[in-house]
């Protein structure tokens, strides 16, 4: 009798130890197939890159790095951006004429000259330690004055800028004096504008021309231009028109 009972002891667990094989088997071959799918190996070679911080693939592709805003646009359209961004030149051209100055260059002086250059896009460049403005028109200089600009009280900001308002006819909201042929710089109004350009005279921000060369600007450029203010930055033939 006890015999009987040892062999169906025996039995019952030599059954269930196959099936637990069984089960183990089974399972091994489910997770060999997973790991052969295509999603898990891009886990797999991304988790490579950094093993102490394994991807978690039911959100990697949906979840931005941490220091990339939330509202970047879907990958396809985020690839499309980059491919622009890569493709476009920090500046469509470069300097391609220096206008010739054989008068003294002093307040009140200007030259403009575009004879013979060709149409293309108009990058002003504003020096403030030389005092000068430059107009180039596709990497050609038409025009070349001397400025005046902000005091101590309120110096001229440096950067790009583009022209956002044209306004022949602007009075200053602020100072309540006449802007005439104001190019809106930025919106708490700084602009390039016709003034008496004399030694010693200083604006509130502004960039001030002689009277004559503020019109003429004003019928080259178009809202979007660039206006690229600096302190010290030299341009000359063969360099990028870029910021710097």
């Amino acid at each position: 009798m006890t015999h009987d009972i040892a062999m169906r002891i025996s039995k019952t667990i030599l059954f269930l130890a196959g099936v637990g094989l069984a089960a183990l088997l089974t399972l091994g071959a489910t997770r060999a197939i997973v790991v052969e799918t295509p999603a898990t190996q891009s886990t797999s070679e991304l988790s490579s890159k950094s093993p102490e911080k394994p991807l978690d693939t039911s959100i990697a592709a949906t979840v931005p790095p941490t220091d990339v805003a939330i509202d970047i646009p879907p990958v396809a359209n985020a690839v499309d951006t980059v491919s622009a961004i890569q493709s476009k030149p920090a500046s469509p051209f470069v300097v391609k004429r220096i206008l010739q100055i054989d008068e003294p260059f002093v307040h009140g002086y200007y030259k403009w000259d575009d004879e013979g250059v060709p149409d293309g896009e108009i990058v002003i460049t504003v020096d403030l330690k030389a005092e000068s403005l430059s107009v180039f028109r596709d990497g050609y200089e038409i025009g070349a004055t001397v400025i005046k600009f902000g005091d101590a009280l309120k110096p001229t900001p440096t950067g790009v800028f583009p022209i956002t308002q044209k306004s022949k006819d602007h009075v200053s909201n602020i100072y309540h004096v006449p802007m005439p042929y104001m190019l809106r710089l930025t919106n708490d109004g700084i602009a390039i504008h016709a003034a008496e350009v004399k030694w010693g005279y200083g604006t509130r921000g502004c960039i001030g021309v002689p009277h004559e060369f503020a019109r003429l600007l004003f019928e080259q450029v178009k809202l979007g231009d660039r206006v690229i203010v600096t302190n010290g930055k030299m341009l000359d033939l063969g360099e990028p028109i870029v910021a710097g």
